[in-house]
């Protein structure tokens, strides 16, 4: 699992900087492997890198050869591991995987593949083996990596995405962990406090000042929305918003017969049995937890293992 924002910004910023760069994916694995298909990492000409394949083993020839492949500005595939002709490098887990390198021709290249992890969609990147042409088109297939004659199409899905609603400790502690864990978050909260820490922390945040529905996020299919209300009375029209839209994931915290006075609250507001069944309550997978910390790292654990769940492929790449 990986968040591929951190490669494609990479990517865009050492271009604009005037410093060629290479896109490297992982198109096949032989055996056992650390990575998917579909997995990338970005390499610029002065060396430096964002991303692996590996838990250190190969990611030194990797770079050296992405340098190398920049400086003939010309694409190549080379196999790491099991069948390698690097016989000294070798992976632990005794597999094999073929890599594809592809220079970037221009700084507009790299910055059209950052606007389309951006804009939240699924897309598909293209790239020829042949030639380097590489190229980036909404998404056509489901599987992670098609080839095609000397095409490689690799499809990616937008990563996770967290809102949490609430107030009290644990939405400091699931922001924090949240961005430690590399996924953007934002914050809905009507404690002026927690906007004002969350700011000074780097963490999006909004005051609510009202229970009332909200125009200051939007769920879309790779979104969860996580509510952590003390005072009940800020939840229903928030929530019935939120199972409104399409977020993969919505869940609160509170006891089971807490969650039961909540499905009647929302039931009478207007919300489908439907939906009122997509919540997740009580939140997180670790029974009865109350501390925030650990309350905060049992629903993070949650939204992860759904999210996988959710939009894993069989030999794909999630970008989580």
């Amino acid at each position: 699992m990986n968040n591929i924002f951190p490669i494609f910004e990479f990517l865009k910023d050492k271009s604009e900087a005037g410093l060629g760069c290479a896109l490297v994916t992982l198109t096949a694995v032989t055996g056992a492997s650390t990575r998917n298909p579909g997995a990338h990492m970005a390499v610029a000409a002065d060396g430096s890198a964002v991303g692996s394949f590996s838990g250190g083993c190969i990611e030194t020839a990797v770079v050296a050869e992405a340098v190398d492949c920049i400086s003939a500005n010309a694409p190549r595939e080379v196999r790491f591991g099991a069948g390698s002709p690097y016989l000294d490098i070798r992976l632990p887990c005794g597999g094999g995987i073929d890599l594809l390198f592809t220079p970037l021709p221009d700084a507009r290249v790299a910055a059209d593949l950052f606007q389309a992890v951006t804009e939240r969609q699924p897309f598909t990147i293209s790239m020829d083996r042949e030639t380097g042409a590489l190229t980036s088109a909404p998404a056509e297939q489901d599987q992670a990596v098609v080839s095609s004659g000397s095409l490689v199409h690799v499809n990616h899905i937008p990563a996770a995405k967290i809102i949490i609603l609430g107030h009290g400790a644990v939405v400091e502690n699931l922001a924090n962990l949240t961005a430690s864990y590399g996924l953007d978050c934002k914050i809905l909260t009507p404690d002026a406090d927690i906007v004002q820490s969350a700011d000074k922390q780097g963490v999006k945040a909004s005051l609510l000042k009202t229970p009332a529905a909200t125009n200051l996020y939007r769920a879309d299919p790779w979104t969860a929305c996580v509510f952590y209300f003390h005072d009940h009375d800020w939840e229903a029209e928030l929530m019935k918003q939120a199972l409104a839209s399409p977020a993969f994931y919505v869940g609160a915290m509170g006891s089971f017969k807490t969650h039961d006075t909540r499905k009647v609250l929302l039931s009478d507001i207007g919300v489908s049995e439907d939906d009122i069944k997509r919540m997740k309550a009580p939140i997180g997978i670790i029974p009865s937890t109350r501390d925030p910390a650990t309350l905060a790292l049992s629903t993070l654990t949650e939204i992860i293992e759904t999210y996988h769940s959710r939009f894993s492929r069989t030999h794909g790449n999630i970008a989580l």
